[in-house]
């Protein structure tokens, strides 16, 4: 079955950095585009970052983030990552990654991982 298993998460200043990780199993991990997601508290589950899948990955990036964050992925590993530089206490929220319609941005898989929870705090 389908697991997603994100980390990395975590309490860091204003201006610091964090990566995060998703490792997944259970489904064609290189042919889908992989994304990440955040959640406020109070707020709707928003995309921030998705990279394409196949050969010559390509990233898109929510406004909001453009500049700071990165998106990467290790086919070989089915592995996701997001380097998220320049935090603000904006950026505080749970963070999942999930497979991604490239087009509408909606996921693709019918499951969510518990999600890694970061806040940026002095």
């Amino acid at each position: 079955q389908v697991q997603l298993v994100e980390s990395g998460g975590g309490l860091v200043q204003p201006g610091g950095s964090l990566r995060l990780s998703c490792a997944t199993s259970g489904f064609i991990f290189s042919i889908n585009a992989m994304g990440w997601y955040r959640q406020a508290p109070g707020k709707e589950r928003e995309l921030v970052a998705t990279i394409s899948g196949g050969i010559g990955a390509i990233a898109k990036y929510a406004d909001s983030v453009k500049g700071r964050f990165t998106i990467s992925r290790d086919n070989a590993k089915k592995t996701v990552y997001l380097q998220m530089n320049s935090l603000k206490p904006e950026d505080t929220a749970v963070y999942y990654c999930n497979a991604v319609n490239w087009n509408s941005g909606t996921s693709t898989l019918n499951y969510w991982g518990q999600g890694t929870h970061v806040t940026v705090s002095s």
